[in-house]
Parts: C-alpha cells; structure tokens; sequence
C-alpha cells in the first residue's frame, strides 16, 4: 500500500514539474498528460527492473556500458567521416540508441550464466532470500494438501501465487461445470486458509508475460527470474521444468514417499468397482486414491474381496498395487442322507 502511495506521487510530481517547466509553449494540458505518461513508463520500467534476479540485473548493467562504449567508438569514426551537420548528429544519436539497447537485451539474456559465488559472501543473502521462494501452481492449490502441509510447519520461506495463476483459478471457479466450479472454489478456499495462517507469508505477485499464452511457461519463466521452486502435483509440469532446470516441489512425490510400504503377500481388503485393460482383471482404489488391480476378479465387481498383494509399481505419477484374490478353502460337499432301511416283520397269526 505504501508502494502504491509513493508511486502515486510520484506521477503527480512530475507532471506538475511538466506543468510549471513548459517547453516550446506546449498547452498546459498536455504537458501534464506528457509528464504523467512519462511517470507511468519510468514506474512500468521500475516494476520490471525490481522482478529480475541480481544475476540478470549485474548482465543487464554490464551489457549497456559495454553498448555505450561501443557506441562512443563508432560515434568517433562517423566523426571523421562525416561532415559536421545534423546528419552526423542523427547518426550518432541512433548508434547510441541501437547500441544501449542491444547491450541491454542481451545483458539481461545471458546474465543467468553469472557466477555470482566467485564472488565470495557478499551475494549470499540474496541467494538465501531466493531459495526461500516457492511459486504455488493451480494444481498445488485445487488439491488443498498444501495448506495441511503448512499447518504442521514443514514449508518456511515466501509462497507466492501469480497474479495470472489467480485468473486462472478464478476462471475455473466460475467455469459452468459443476465439478470445475466446486474444485475452483476450493481452490479460493484453500488460499483464504493460507492467508490467515501465522506461520506463513503468502504474497500476490503483479509479475506477468504478455507475450507467453500457456500458463505453466508463464510459472517456468516467473520461476528462472526469482530462482524460485514450483510447487505442483502436475506430472507434465514437473518433467517440462526438469527440462528447463527449474527446480520443483512435487507434492505427490513427497506423499509418496511418506505411504507406508505394501510388501508383496500382505494381505487387504479391496472393494472391485469396475473392469481392468487386461482380460478378467478388476480395478479398486485404496482411501488415498491409490489403484489395486486384481486378477480373476472381473466377475467380483461391486463386491469386496480380500486378496494377497503380488507386486508394487510406484512412479511420479502415482502408485498402482497388483493383487490376486485369495482361493476361499473348498467347502465339504453335503454328505449324502443314508439310505432308508425298510425291515419287515412276519408274524404268525394263531389259527
């Protein structure tokens, strides 16, 4: 909110500086309107320069100095190459221009190749500050396992949600579909909780890529500016930021890694909801949503059934248990009634 103030001011010095200082007799008005716009970019060129890493903020300084030397040599060849006049004047101006502004672009492009630890401890606390920030993705936030994982203390440092990461929740939360409008506002929900917990600092970040549609290279980029880690349980984003060198938090790896272990021959009880790809299999979940795939049980749908685990397939995306059920014992056929003795009696009747 200060920020907001100070910027606000400063817009209203300089067009009242434009105003009191009129060049060439221009209008009142637009003098004002000229200081204002100007105000408006030098904010808009602040807001960009603040989100960069100090990698590319050191590349960005060093590539201009290294355009304005350039420029000044080709200003002293025109110099003796041309005949003084305005000519030679807009051709300086525009080496200039061309040559600060290419140092500049590709100052701050290559200023990620830096090799800020050869410079001993005085850009450690960046560094530090760095590593502490975690870019939340839409996913993360929809699955609500985030804000438990915050209550018990185990994330520190800054989480911060986009501002385009936000529109896209918003978005699914007012999305005609049931199912994505109940999921968009547990989502809002979620963030509220966060929001209100103590222990953590959540902050709404302006930072935004016109010229990127996609919202996940909009978080892989966000991501390479901040040095920041993406915390998702979106499979595809994870493999895209491991190409990209962006570090990431996955929370299904992590819940992974806390499941208990299912050894193979334990025993458990499955409910059989629906058909398996293969012949005669069934397909069950456990509480947690993990798949149990079970042969011979095809004709067991609907039914529970206890069955003896025979492998584990755990992976990033998930993990899938196989099972087969076990034989019930056989049951004692009837046994068959004894045959009905029929003894006749002969008596002898006195005559």
């Amino acid at each position: 909110m200060d920020l907001a103030l100070i910027r606000i001011l400063f817009v209203l010095v300089v067009a009242a500086v434009c105003y009191f200082f009129r060049l060439h007799g221009l209008p009142a008005w637009f003098s004002v309107l000229t200081g204002a716009g100007s105000a408006a970019l030098i904010i808009a060129f602040e807001v960009r320069v603040r989100a960069l890493s100090l990698r590319r903020l050191i590349g960005a300084v060093i590539g201009s100095i290294l355009g304005i030397f350039g420029a000044f040599l080709c200003s002293l060849v025109l110099a003796n190459s041309l005949p003084t006049g305005n000519t030679r004047s807009l051709l300086q101006i525009l080496v200039l221009l061309l040559m600060s502004y290419v140092g500049l672009v590709v100052g701050t492009s290559k200023g990620d190749m830096l090799n800020l630890s050869a410079l001993g401890d005085l850009f450690s606390g960046e560094r530090q500050n760095r590593r502490n920030v975690k870019l939340l993705d839409t996913s993360a936030i929809i699955d609500g396992r985030i804000a438990d994982m915050a209550d018990t203390g185990f994330l520190d440092g800054v989480l911060v949600i986009p501002e385009f990461v936000l529109r896209e929740l918003q978005m699914v939360a007012d999305s005609s579909d049931s199912s994505k409008r109940q999921r968009g506002r547990r989502g809002l929900d979620v963030l509220q909780r966060m929001q209100s917990n103590a222990l953590l600092t959540v902050q709404i970040m302006e930072e935004d890529f016109p010229h990127i549609r996609e919202v996940d290279l909009k978080l892989l980029e966000l991501a390479k500016q901040l040095d920041a880690k993406i915390v998702t349980n979106d499979f595809n984003l994870n493999k895209v930021a491991h190409l990209h060198h962006v570090s990431v938090l996955n929370i299904n790896d992590l819940a992974n890694s806390l499941k208990p272990v299912v050894l193979p021959g334990e025993k458990m009880n499955i409910a059989i909801l629906k058909e398996g790809k293969e012949y005669n299999q069934g397909v069950g979940y456990l509480d947690d949503g993990t798949m149990v795939v079970v042969d011979h049980a095809r004709r067991m749908i609907g039914r529970s059934v206890e069955i003896s685990v025979t492998s584990v397939l755990q992976t990033a995306s998930g993990k899938m248990i196989f099972g087969k059920m076990d034989e019930a014992p056989p049951t004692p056929a009837a046994q068959k009634p004894e045959p009905l003795r029929v003894t006749t009696e002969i008596r002898e009747v006195p005559g």
